[in-house]
């Protein structure tokens, strides 16, 4: 993975929501039938392999049990890669 790749939108995305969902002791199958998602999409969405729209935004925040501002601020996704050199 290369420098920009690691910080990216997705990939910061996706390790918070990994990070959310294991706070919460969910495996990725149980967040994703609470959700109405397919794991294998939970598991792309963790990796940082997929470009989430708004509405499973939505639908992995109100499962998670965090609204989508406080899951952006406290979980590290608005982090900049510009940061790290």
């Amino acid at each position: 993975m290369g420098h920009d790749e690691q910080f990216s939108i997705e990939v910061r995305f996706g390790r918070a929501i990994r990070k959310r969902r294991n706070e919460l002791g969910l495996s990725q199958e149980e967040l994703a039938d609470l959700a109405g998602l397919h794991r294998t999409y939970i598991g792309d969405v963790e990796r940082g392999k997929r470009n989430v729209s708004l509405v499973n935004i939505d639908k992995l925040a109100k499962t998670l049990g965090i609204s989508i501002w406080t899951l952006f601020r406290d979980y590290g996704i608005e982090e900049s890669s510009e940061k790290t050199p």
